[in-house]
């Protein structure tokens, strides 16, 4: 029995990683969509491959997003994003800060769900725009859990200087309009470590 002992912190300590653990984004089981809408009435889902992302003890999370992963189904149109609207070359990533309270999260039981709502500041393009986000957390397992958007987070052109580099590509594409409004979507899942 006097073995035991030295076993029991070990033990409460493993069990306690996941709440005092860092969190690291799945990039593979992980979603960032978006949504560009053309001539007024076409509306088309495109997706940025990779993302690398971490929710660190004490609840600051933050997002990189290389936008050279960006991925519309057409070459041609995602390297016209890549170099004249994102100027990927000065610009490679955009990023999400946010600042949560990990506690109501981890204290969910696998399968549980909790609403949050909680402000969000996106920089791409050299410029921050701050957007309160309404999310849907689900702990998957013990060492797992998962954030959604409940709606999608509107993103406007202008915030970010783009409003010019999106009317190169519209008249590339021979397009009337492009809208400046963006809706993404995320489902990002966080493992422990």
């Amino acid at each position: 029995m006097a073995k035991l002992f030295p076993l029991i912190p070990a033990l409460l300590g493993a069990l306690a990683l996941p709440v005092q653990a860092d969190w690291y984004l799945d990039n593979e089981s992980s979603r960032l969509s978006f949504i560009s809408t053309k001539g007024g009435n076409l509306s088309e889902v495109h997706r940025f491959l990779t993302l690398h992302g971490n929710i660190a003890d004490s609840g600051k999370a933050h997002l990189r997003v290389e936008l050279e992963s960006v991925s519309t189904g057409i070459p041609l149109r995602d390297q016209r994003l890549r170099d004249l609207f994102f100027e990927i070359e000065r610009n490679p990533e955009a990023e999400v800060f946010a600042q949560l309270d990990l506690r109501p999260i981890t204290d969910l039981a696998p399968g549980a769900q909790l609403e949050l709502r909680l402000p969000l500041k996106v920089k791409l393009h050299g410029r921050e725009h701050e957007y309160m986000a309404e999310l849907l957390a689900t702990r998957l397992d013990d060492r797992r859990f998962q954030v959604v958007t409940l709606a999608p987070l509107v993103l406007q052109v202008e915030d970010f200087g783009l409003t010019e580099s999106l009317g190169m590509l519209r008249e590339m594409a021979g397009l009337p309009s492009i809208s400046l409004s963006v809706p993404v979507g995320a489902v990002l899942i966080f493992t422990a470590r």
